[in-house]
């Protein structure tokens, strides 16, 4: 047989550098995030979507973009970042989810304590 065969899907993992455990309310944390892939085919596209667990707060793309609960947005680079700014008191949990256009996906929880203020 002389037809070539041409892999397409190519596994992912995510990663992400350590993060505060622990967030004043209005405060926002830079999350730097890296996409490895195992192999590279120029057409897959990869996709970005996050759930709001616990407590609230607003999650941002590093263009300023606001992400909306479980809307995708496509994601142009495998280096990003994400700011996530306290909106509550409470404990916080994020999950945050990527997944290319072959339907694998990818996810990473962050989780967030109130900071509280030393007297």
């Amino acid at each position: 047989n002389s037809q070539l065969d041409i892999q397409q899907q190519y596994s992912f993992t995510l990663s992400a550098m350590p993060v505060p455990k622990s967030l004043e309310i209005e405060e926002t944390v830079e999350i730097r995030m890296k996409l490895l892939r195992e192999g590279y085919f120029e057409d897959t596209e990869y996709y970005i979507r996050y759930f709001q667990v616990d407590g609230a707060g607003d999650l941002k793309l590093e263009d300023g973009t606001v992400l909306f609960p479980n809307d995708l947005y496509k994601l142009t680079e495998e280096v990003f970042r994400l700011y996530y700014t306290s909106k509550s008191t409470d404990q916080q949990k994020i999950d945050i989810y990527v997944e290319d256009n072959f339907g694998q996906t990818e996810q990473i929880s962050f989780n967030f304590n109130n900071k509280k203020e030393e007297r």
